[in-house]
């Protein structure tokens, strides 16, 4: 029997004009992927989580798909990254499962860039708003592309599952002008320039 048992999914895509300057010829498209999950581990302390990891990498290849899909194709990536509530029953660590599970899942999906997927976790019930870390896929230095993607569902995760995201954007801030290493100048060598 699978430890993963999917409820539901949601993508959203938000669509960037402006931020008060100049508007865009093209929008900046920042969109999130979720999975609601029944927990397996749910009121009881389960030593190993290793197992439900390796399950839930198939849901982050699932969950990568589409967003790659609602924008346009991998050229289309710049930024990414992921998070995790647990309901109530849960604890932390059942969403940190998802580090592995959900950054293997976008790097695999994305050609294996080499920049740390930016992460978010929380323990909430119904309605939790979780602001989604978002980073350049090549290189952590990129300033520009530092940003936040929303993650919320109106009707979980209830006490005992957990809502699994990713998110991608394609490209930074938008109006970004504060320096730093530019996205154009990454040698994409160490995750870091």
């Amino acid at each position: 029997m699978s430890l993963v048992t999917v409820r539901k999914y949601k993508l959203d895509i938000e669509e960037i004009w402006h931020e008060g300057g100049p508007r865009l010829e093209q929008p900046l498209r920042v969109a999130t992927a979720l999975a609601v999950v029944a927990n397996p581990y749910a009121g009881r302390y389960q030593p190993d989580l290793l197992p439900f990891m390796a399950e839930l990498r198939q849901l982050g290849s699932e969950l990568s798909a589409r967003l790659i899909a609602a924008l346009g194709g991998v050229a289309n990536v710049q930024a990414y990254g992921k998070g995790a509530v647990v309901g109530e029953d849960g604890e932390l660590e059942h969403g940190a499962v998802w580090h592995e599970a959900g950054g293997w899942a976008m790097r695999e999906a994305l050609g294996q860039p080499k920049a740390i997927v930016p992460s978010a976790k929380t323990i909430g019930g119904i309605g939790t708003r979780l602001i989604v870390p978002l980073g350049h896929i090549q290189a952590a230095y990129v300033r520009s592309h530092f940003g936040a993607a929303e993650m919320t569902l109106w009707d979980g995760p209830r006490r005992n599952e957990i809502a699994f995201g990713l998110a991608m954007a394609t490209g930074g801030r938008v109006h970004a002008r504060l320096g730093g290493l530019a996205a154009a100048d990454v040698t994409g060598n160490d995750g870091l320039r």
